[in-house]
């Protein structure tokens, strides 16, 4: 299985990206830095949240409810007129659920990294986590995922399995962080760096959108 960042890599990642920079009003650039740090960040947040089994219970109901993968079939329409307020409004609650009271910490460390401010990152962010949470409805259907097991198994595929420890911790470090910048210098060349590489948390989505 490949990394959730080829996403980024495919024909689907690039539609996302700038229907992402269009509707937030954001540089094509820095939407994409910001999308490449904060996947694998609310990626892990949700292996967090699957360890519990109430936390993988709620999240198992949502991908096989309203995120069923089906928001992916018609980017063109959602991008379009600009993004539904509904569609923002669920990626608020969606981020809220997945980071809780590490949101605000999450944005300003990107945010940082990325040169925008954390409110530019959050606006990215609402957008980005609905589209996520369909790319993750799309993969827990074809892996007939049905058990916590299951959900944590596709998560940490995506994020890249254990062989990739320092980006594993680092990961943790940014969920952790309180927003002074200080945590880690190098997040974004970790993350971009780790991007070029195939495999592990660069290395899924490339081979099932295509390049």
């Amino acid at each position: 299985m490949e990394g959730i960042l080829d996403l980024l890599n495919s024909d689907l990642g690039k539609t996302i990206i700038s229907g992402v920079s269009g509707s937030t009003g954001t540089d094509q650039g820095k939407t994409s830095s910001v999308l490449t740090m904060a996947l694998p960040v609310l990626m892990k947040a949700m292996e967090r949240n699957a360890s519990t089994p109430e936390g993988a219970q709620g999240l198992m109901g949502a991908l096989s409810n309203k995120h069923d993968g089906s928001i992916l079939d018609n980017l063109g329409g959602l991008f379009g007129g600009g993004v539904d307020e509904d569609v923002k409004t669920d990626g608020s609650k969606i981020l809220g659920h997945i980071l809780g009271s590490k949101q605000q910490g999450v944005e300003q460390v990107i945010g940082q990294k990325s040169g925008l401010d954390a409110g530019s990152v959050g606006n990215i962010l609402k957008v980005a986590a609905p589209i996520l949470m369909g790319v993750l409805g799309k993969q827990s259907r074809q892996n007939n995922v049905s058990s916590q097991s299951d959900l944590t198994g596709l998560l940490g595929g995506l994020l890249g399995g254990n062989d990739t420890q320092n980006e594993q911790s680092f990961l943790e470090k940014i969920l952790d962080a309180d927003g002074d910048g200080s945590v880690i210098d190098d997040v974004a060349g970790m993350v971009l760096g780790s991007a070029k590489k195939k495999g592990g948390i660069g290395g899924l989505l490339g081979g099932l959108f295509g390049k």
